[in-house]
């Protein structure tokens, strides 16, 4: 990082790999002119409004179907409503499909799998186009968009109901297995979209049926909401022997990763595979009632708020301000001389701190300028992710002014109270009795936190509020009762474990479970817009490369958009996939979650999200690669316009990128779900510098997004020394307003014992150990178990029924002389060994 009056600063701001400029000494014109240059850009890159967003599952329905389609495959809407119209033709006579009564519609759709059942792979894949066009809407009968997806939502309740996920679920099988195919792509030295046609075809109807019925509306018809029902039982379970459907797309992705199959659309693979886990698990609001269920059930006490509604009454604070004070005409001094001017700065903030610090928007506004130390450790972390995760290119921090001017009294927002309740742990409190005995009577009573003989009164008072606010979580009694489990597993019998969905996807996983966390992690380096082209990395716009590049600047934007806009799509996809994976497995058994973590944090999960990171995520957030009129399904209603250099520019109206937003917030609360607790990984977030990249991601004024970030700060607060406290006050204000407190939780100190140095490599050996012993207990079911009954009847075990071969008969006497006659038995030795 560089001194920000020096010259280069500027230029480093722009290229984003903080290296643009050196620390010499300027002049005083050179140096001033520079500082003004930096502040005109800076003011320019600060001014975000807050971002009315609200999270969710996903996004609006039409967005959701719209992202499935790269711009490139537009002129295929054309191609789908031909091959429909053709056969449709052949089959009714003056008619169109809307004009059809129900029944007329069903033989249609009957006629057109029966004509799936053909050897001619190019007379399938017409078939397939027209089921397409069906599930697509029937546009070319359309007036308005409204009208599409009305009847694309009609046409695959409609298609579903005839069986059509089955039948392309078996064309789809065929497709993953086509080893010519596979050979071929393997041969090409460019991938484009003409390699996977018939895989897009078909991943295609099937989104768009998954899509579709998951979706719920208060008028569904009680026919389509027992189908719903009907489509999720049969994604959750294994059908007629088969894995469910999710396994499947994760062995695509996992072949794609590998190598062996190239040409796969993943883009379209993963969308998906979220949306079907999405489906058959559930959604966050799903995950609450799940959560409410599990802990009436435990007989656990009610949860205290709803966490998504606590979030969604937060206000955004004020990011960190880059502009100096309008009555300071003269240029700010560097920080070294700050440091000499602390009394007129001290007596200004002595004013305005009754003001403003409850007001929370504008909870950074005095921040003070970062630190050398701070400055130098924003860019040393460097780890690798096969190949190199570079946590060196980021954009240099321009240093706060010392004051802004007093807020007017109309400002001030005083807030009622603290957005959570407080909560405390078992264990806080067995540590704060045994710090207490320790002091005052000399000895301990281990885990007793009930006897307070010897103790002051006011130790009784500190106790009694630290039980009031004690939270039990689901996790701990799982823990408790698998440590029981462990100890007992004569006296306490075998666990019932019932079939959920979330359990039969965690059985079939487990074993692979490793190679899809870093197939996805791969896949989820290769979308970052920080990643570096590298020649061994993964090609991830099969699916969007058309077969010949464009020859004009315009074809070349547009290209550039629609690829930006299908990493972006990736990035999405697989970051809300994670975090609903972890969600779910921590609710149904907290060492399924743990498993899964520990998995992405050994395929360095942890870099991976801090590079995502280390750009401008202002930028990024607001980023427009999106064509309004390329869009499904506007591009299938009007005539598409001439596109010109304009029109590309200009974009949507949005004011910012809902699927950017939803996948920053999403890999922060993955981070922060790979962190909470566990010491060793929050001492790989102070490892990799990760404070100025995640303190630069607070200029988006989103309170959730900032939520996720100040909890990500908490964590590691005791660990990055007091001057970057006192440096970063404004920082540990908003932690303390906006974060859940632990009532001895000495975050804000770092004097507590979690503080002190810790064996890392043990806890994680810990955590492995009793992840291992789970996973063997439940899903390993060995024959000759140490506690399986043994049977020492002679007349029973020789009456036992053994399957033989049919023609066993036929060779009894020859495996007689050979197996049991002409074999010696040693009579002594077997004396001796029983």
């Amino acid at each position: 990082m560089e001194d920000p009056a020096a010259p280069g600063a500027g230029s480093a701001s722009t290229n984003g790999n903080g290296n643009g400029g050196g620390k010499g000494k300027q002049t005083a014109p050179k140096g001033r002119e520079a500082f003004r240059s930096q502040r005109r850009e800076s003011e320019g890159s600060v001014d975000c409004p807050t971002l009315e967003f609200e999270y969710g599952d996903a996004d609006g329905h039409a967005a959701e179907l719209s992202e499935l389609y790269s711009y490139t495959e537009n002129l295929e809407f054309t191609t789908n409503r031909r091959c429909f119209e053709e056969d449709f033709k052949t089959q009714v006579q003056g008619k169109e499909w809307l004009e059809l009564e129900e029944d007329a519609q069903k033989a249609y759709v009957m006629g057109l799998l029966d004509r799936l059942e053909v050897v001619s792979r190019e007379r399938r894949l017409k078939v397939a186009r027209a089921v397409l066009y069906l599930a697509q809407g029937t546009f070319g009968e359309c007036d308005s968009e409204v009208d599409v997806l009305h009847w694309s939502r009609y046409n695959c309740f409609l298609l579903y109901q005839m069986g059509t996920f089955s039948a392309f679920l078996e064309l789809l099988h065929m497709e993953i297995d086509n080893s010519q195919a596979c050979s071929s792509a393997l041969r090409k030295p460019a991938i484009s979209i003409a390699d996977s046609t018939e895989l897009r075809v078909l991943l295609s109807v099937m989104y768009l049926l998954v899509e579709n019925i998951r979706l719920e509306r208060e008028t569904d018809s009680c026919r389509w909401r027992t189908a719903r029902e009907t489509f999720r039982t049969e994604l959750s379970f294994s059908m007629h022997n088969e894995e469910p459907f999710a396994l499947l797309l994760f062995s695509m992705v996992t072949k794609f990763c590998s190598g062996l199959a190239p040409h796969f659309p993943i883009k379209k693979v993963l969308l998906l595979l979220w949306k079907v886990v999405m489906f058959t698990l559930g959604g966050f609001e799903h995950l609450q009632v799940l959560k409410v269920q599990k802990r009436a059930e435990l007989g656990l006490p009610p949860l205290a708020e709803d966490s998504i509604q606590v979030v969604k009454s937060m206000r955004a604070a004020s990011p960190p301000s880059y502009t100096l004070d309008l009555g300071e005409s003269q240029l700010a001094p560097p920080p070294s001389k700050l440091r000499g001017r602390r009394g007129s700065r001290r007596q200004l903030l002595t004013k305005q701190d009754s003001l403003d610090i409850y007001n929370e928007r504008d909870l950074f506004k005095t921040e003070e300028p970062a630190t050398e130390e701070e400055e130098e450790s924003a860019g040393d972390g460097e780890r690798t992710l096969d190949g190199e995760l570079d946590l060196l290119e980021q954009d240099p921090l321009v240093p706060p002014p010392p004051s802004q001017a007093p807020l007017s009294a109309e400002r001030v927002a005083f807030p009622k109270g603290l957005p959570w309740a407080p909560k405390v742990r078992q264990k806080d409190i067995e540590h704060f009795l045994e710090m207490s005995r320790n002091k005052f009577i000399g000895f301990t009573l281990g885990q007793d936190t009930d006897t307070l003989v010897g103790l002051p009164r006011p130790i009784h008072e500190s106790v009694k509020t630290l039980k009031q606010h004690k939270y039990i979580s689901i996790a701990d009694v799982q823990i408790k009762n698998e440590e029981d489990l462990e100890k007992c597993p004569m006296s306490l019998g075998e666990e019932v474990v019932p079939e959920t969905p979330c359990e039969i996807l965690y059985q079939g996983m487990l074993y692979s479970l490793p190679q899809y966390m870093i197939a996805l992690l791969k896949i989820l380096l290769a979308a970052a817009p920080t990643s570096k082209a590298k020649t061994d990395s993964i090609n991830i716009l099969a699916d969007v490369l058309p077969e010949e590049m464009p020859i004009t600047v315009l074809q070349s934007m547009k290209l550039g958009m629609d690829v930006n806009r299908h990493k972006e799509i990736i990035v999405k996809s697989i970051s809300a996939l994670l975090l609903l994976l972890l969600k779910h497995f921590k609710l149904n058994h907290i060492y399924q979650f743990e498993y899964v973590s520990q998995h992405l944090v050994f395929a360095n999960c942890i870099p991976l999200i801090l590079k995502f990171f280390n750009q401008n995520i202002l930028s990024y957030i607001t980023a427009k690669n999106s064509i309004s009129v390329l869009d499904y399904p506007c591009c299938t209603i009007q005539d598409l316009p001439e596109l010109t250099t304009e029109s590309l520019e200009a974009g949507d109206n949005n004011q910012f990128c809902w699927r950017n937003l939803f996948s920053c917030i999403n890999l922060l609360r993955l981070l922060n779900k790979l962190t909470k607790w566990k010491h060793s990984r929050t001492m790989m977030l102070v490892v990799f510098k990760s404070a100025p990249i995640l303190k630069r991601a607070l200029k988006v004024k989103q309170a959730m997004l900032q939520l996720y970030v100040l909890k990500l700060l908490k964590i590691q607060t005791k660990y990055l020394g007091r001057q970057w406290r006192k440096s970063n006050m404004k920082t540990m204000s908003a932690i303390y307003q906006k974060v859940r407190h632990r009532m001895n939780d000495d975050w804000a100190y770092g004097n507590d014992i979690d503080a002190r140095p810790w064996d890392f490599q043990a806890e994680e050996c810990t955590l492995r150990a009793n992840i291992e012993a789970f996973n063997s207990r439940r899903y390993d079911k060995p024959q000759d178990s140490e506690f399986s009954p043994v049977d020492n009847c002679l007349q029973s075990v020789l009456g036992q029924r053994l399957d033989l071969p049919e023609d066993f008969h036929y060779s009894y006497e020859l495996w007689l002389e050979r197996e049991v006659f002409s074999q010696p038995i040693c009579w002594e030795e077997l004396l001796q060994n029983h």
